[in-house]
Parts: C-alpha cells; sequence; structure tokens
C-alpha cells in the first residue's frame, strides 16, 4: 500500500533539512506510524518489525525501546503478576 501525504508548505519549511531528504520524511512517518500504533496495540512487536524491515527481533525491541513504546498491562495482567510475585516472596 502507497499512502499520499500532503503538507502545506509553510509546516513543511519548519522541517529539518534532513527530514526532507529522498526517504527522511517518508521513513520518519513511518517509524511514528509502527510506534504509536504499537502502543495503542494495533500492531504487534512481529509486525512492527515486519513493517520497518528489522532483520530481528531484538533489533525492533531496541527500536520500540529507544522510544519508550512498552507493551501495556491490564490491570488483570498487573494483579497476576502481583500474586506470582507474592507468591514466590512468600516461599
Amino acid at each position: 500500500m502507497q499512502v499520499t501525504l500532503e503538507i502545506p508548505d509553510d509546516v513543511a519549511s519548519t522541517l529539518p533539512s534532513s527530514d526532507l531528504s529522498p526517504g527522511g520524511l517518508s521513513a520518519t512517518v513511518l517509524e511514528y506510524f509502527a510506534v504509536e500504533a504499537y502502543r495503542q496495540t494495533r500492531l504487534s512487536s512481529a509486525q512492527v518489525g515486519r513493517l520497518l524491515g528489522h532483520s530481528s527481533r531484538w533489533e525492533t525491541e531496541d527500536f520500540l525501546s529507544s522510544h519508550d513504546a512498552w507493551p501495556g498491562l491490564t490491570a488483570e495482567e498487573a494483579a497476576e503478576d502481583a500474586r506470582t510475585l507474592s507468591d514466590f516472596l512468600d516461599r
């Protein structure tokens, strides 16, 4: 799929010149999309890796962590983690 964005000239003029190089802005937008979709649980880390062409799971993990994108915990998962930790500490 190819997506085309129209950016007003006054907004484009404020972007760093490195973003305006061939592929620069496109890659930046794709990365922002991948991070936000991951945060919203619309993409898995495996899908992020495929989308960005990463060669390993670890490259994707490094990428996501560098953008402070961590998998979210539900209240139920947090409660289960707390029970597991409590059980472990009680031994």
